[in-house]
């Protein structure tokens, strides 16, 4: 892990890991000594382990509730030990899809600093339906869900980042609350100091939305696009 991040020369700034495997608290405490975020996530851990994990500098969820166990009364996971502590940012893909619209809403809710917006989008975003790779797996697009081909397994998302603030307020989340988990809490949550607000000194990045969220101007660096 040591060589990875060096090489990355600060290029890598986030790192998901499941907490249960040998060696993943060790790999934890050295992410954080190279300024990287550990994320937990496509994890099997249960309640304890999690905790073990942010004890050891773990403050991402990497899409909470998607591949992880679920939250069960017992049985509560890495979902409750992820969503009770305030220092873990809590990825959501509001896509409708992922999450029920009214979990993902109240979670928004009950968190409302710490939730990122994210669309863990693979290739065929903004494209049309059809079969598409995700790595060396095959994938079928149909009606903009992404499945692994021949099951019912989901494989990434065709969302973008306008079409979750979208679904948000349309689940009842309040747009300054979406806006802000799709722009200043992401930048905040990845160590970003130049993006993710729009202030004197930093780099105008803007997205122009009209009133149902979807986007009519862009500017890049100061320069309408």
């Amino acid at each position: 892990m040591e060589e990875l991040l060096e090489v990355g020369g600060g290029a890598v700034k986030m790192v998901t890991i499941a907490p249960e495997r040998p060696g993943a608290l060790e790999a934890i405490k050295v992410m954080v000594a190279h300024g990287c975020v550990p994320a937990i996530g496509h994890t099997n851990a249960d309640y304890e382990t999690t905790r073990a994990a942010i004890t050891a500098g773990a403050r991402g969820a990497t899409h909470l509730f998607n591949a992880m166990p679920t939250l069960k009364h017992r049985e509560p996971g890495p979902v409750l030990a992820l969503w009770e502590d305030p220092r873990v940012v809590l990825e959501l893909v509001f896509d409708g899809i992922h999450v029920r619209p009214e979990l993902a809403a109240f979670v928004m809710q009950t968190a409302p600093d710490r939730v990122s917006l994210v669309t863990d989008a693979m290739a065929a975003a903004g494209a049309p339906d059809g079969d598409y790779v995700l790595g060396e797996l095959a994938v079928e697009v149909r009606d903009r869900v992404a499945r692994l081909a021949g099951s019912d397994t989901i494989a990434g998302s065709t969302l973008t980042l306008d079409r979750a603030v979208h679904n948000a307020v349309a689940a009842g989340v309040p747009l300054a609350r979406a806006v802000r988990s799709a722009t200043c809490i992401n930048a905040d949550y990845l160590g970003l100091s130049d993006v993710g607000r729009i202030a004197t000194g930093l780099r105008a990045d803007l997205v122009v939305l009209d009133d149902r969220q979807q986007v009519t101007r862009v500017m890049f660096r100061g320069v309408w696009q």
